[in-house]
């Protein structure tokens, strides 16, 4: 299979159950990195995407192309590491060119006022690019904003979980993969 495409929830693309193609990776760096490992192995893909819904920071509803990775949620600082970087790790921040940022964390973030330095925030992405780029697996990543990661983000994001569906599905025929 020359292409993969990874989605966090059945909720977030329910009409792309069937395509071949199409895996859900579940919720969470873990179960991210996990999958993804699993499916490269298996597979052995010259692409990776990922579609999924994120939280805008400093973007509005819509579907953005990602291409800046990082952790928000790694915090050894007092140990004397940065906020995000793994202590002992090389890599803390992936990049696939020029391009948004997005935050990946093991938290649904409901607090506009954190310090995010990003444009979108998810849960998913930082540890599916980082299995991608350890593998020299080509990555692409688009996610689509539900909320502005505020107090109403979990009601925004039930409402507007598969409304980014019509756009994965569009964006798969732009670049001739379905």
């Amino acid at each position: 299979m020359k292409t993969l495409v990874l989605i966090a929830l059945y909720e977030e693309a329910p009409d792309m159950y069937n395509l071949p193609f199409v895996f859900y990776t579940g919720v969470g760096k873990v179960n991210a990195a996990a999958r993804t490992a699993q499916l490269i192995e298996r597979y052995r893909p010259q692409q990776v995407i990922n579609f999924g819904t994120a939280g805008g920071i400093t973007q509005g509803p819509g579907l953005y192309s990602i291409k800046r990775f990082v952790q928000r949620d790694m915090n050894c600082s007092g140990l004397g590491f940065a906020k995000g970087q793994t202590p002992y790790d090389d890599i803390n921040e992936i990049v696939f060119g020029e391009g948004l940022t997005c935050s990946t964390g093991d938290d649904f973030v409901e607090n506009p006022v954190l310090d995010i330095p990003a444009d979108v925030v998810d849960m998913e992405a930082y540890a599916i690019a980082k299995v991608c780029h350890l593998n020299k697996v080509d990555f692409s990543c688009y996610k689509y904003i539900t909320d502005r990661a505020d107090s109403t983000a979990s009601l925004d994001w039930q409402s507007q979980a598969a409304k980014g569906q019509d756009h994965y599905l569009f964006t798969l025929k732009e670049l001739s993969v379905y």
